[in-house]
């Protein structure tokens, strides 16, 4: 059999968005306790023991239709997007300088948050709301009418630093770690265990540095459509600190690791079967 070709653009992006849309699925209620964590400062069990309690199971399902949209937006991007990214560097090889993994997948975060901060943004207040879900129609309405276009985009800077330094770490540490355990255990780049044990690292390095840049996303994300809590990342950061103190960038931490690790793992060996299946290179 001849090698591989590597995927188009185009096509990683689809692959990308169809293994991102499947993991949502499962990892979608650990960042609904997650989200209510960073908003009210309660601990992992009291908000677990609450929602179950007020709102039934149903609701760690709260705004799943806006993670779709941003699964298959931003997310397609920044996981399809960054081999070809990353092969137009000239970072494909096994030896290839680190800084170039991690700047495509700074790339590729970066644009893909841009493109799905929508949808962020209304999933974050719909995971947020421990009342009545609030209709799809009913929650774009009252965002436009009160904040206009520019609603949809609170948070944008706080998104696209933390898809940068989440992208690049999940990304970048996923191909540098896979070349590390193949090395190491004489396993196959494209065996599932090889992805398997470079996915669960790469989910620890990414909560280490995104966890910051994620509890200042969702408090100005939060804010209510008809307020202004915040005027911008510098700002939340200040105030945050401020009120709370510096650790407090990293509540959540559990949840926010519970989330990536799966969620990296579920992804990425996701994307590996497709390309598989569509007999083009791996990662």
């Amino acid at each position: 059999m001849g090698e591989r070709r590597a995927p188009t653009l185009l096509e990683s992006i689809a692959l990308g968005g169809a293994s991102c849309v499947f993991t949502v699925n499962f990892t979608h209620p650990i960042e609904t306790v997650k989200t209510r964590m960073q908003v009210t400062g309660n601990g992992l069990g009291m908000v677990v023991s609450n929602t179950l309690k007020n709102e039934g199971v149903t609701s760690f399902w709260k705004g799943i239709v806006w993670a779709w949209g941003r699964e298959g937006s931003y997310a397609s991007i920044k996981l399809g997007g960054y081999a070809p990214v990353r092969d137009a560097l000239g970072a494909s090889g096994k030896d290839a300088p680190f800084y170039l993994k991690f700047a495509a997948g700074a790339i590729t975060g970066g644009f893909g948050s841009v493109v799905g901060n929508p949808f962020d943004v209304l999933k974050t207040i719909a995971q947020a709301n421990q009342g009545k879900s609030v209709p799809l129609t009913t929650l774009v309405s009252s965002m436009y009418a009160e904040q206009g276009i520019s609603g949809f985009y609170r948070g944008v800077s706080a998104n696209i630093m933390r898809a940068c330094v989440l992208n690049a770490t999940k990304m970048g540490c996923y191909d540098i770690s896979k070349g590390y355990v193949a090395t190491a255990t004489g396993w196959d780049r494209k065996d599932v265990r090889t992805s398997f044990a470079s996915a669960t690292l790469a989910g620890f390095f990414m909560t280490v540095t995104v966890s910051p840049f994620d509890r200042i996303r969702t408090a100005l994300m939060n804010q209510p459509t008809d307020a202004k809590m915040y005027n911008g990342f510098a700002d939340a950061f200040t105030k945050i600190v401020a009120e709370s103190g510096p650790t407090s960038l990293w509540r959540g931490f559990i949840p926010i690791w519970a989330r990536f690790a799966p969620t990296a793992t579920i992804q990425l060996l996701t994307i590996e079967v497709l390309y598989n299946l569509a007999g083009l290179k791996s990662i």
